[in-house]
């Protein structure tokens, strides 16, 4: 199932899939931050209005504005129970 890392909630953890069509410029920031196709993250913290978005990724904690949230397709992991 793939969505958008602005869906996800507190957390949830995830997998990069990909980019939205027509966010060059968050794209070539967002790789730059290690966000490349097939890394995981999990999402530490929303803020109160959903900006911003604070996740863990190779370690890092990175925050995102909602329209970088939005730009990165992400395939959510399912808890097993």
């Amino acid at each position: 199932m793939h969505t958008t890392l602005r869906n996800l909630s507190v957390g949830d953890r995830g997998q990069v899939a990909g980019y939205e069509e027509g966010v060059r410029a968050y794209r070539k920031k967002l790789l730059a931050m290690g966000l490349t196709p097939g890394t995981e993250f999990e999402v530490v913290r929303v803020a109160p209005m959903g900006d911003p978005v604070e996740i863990r990724v190779r370690g890092t904690s990175v925050s995102l504005r909602k329209g970088e949230a939005a730009a990165v397709q992400v395939k959510k992991q399912v808890e097993k129970r």
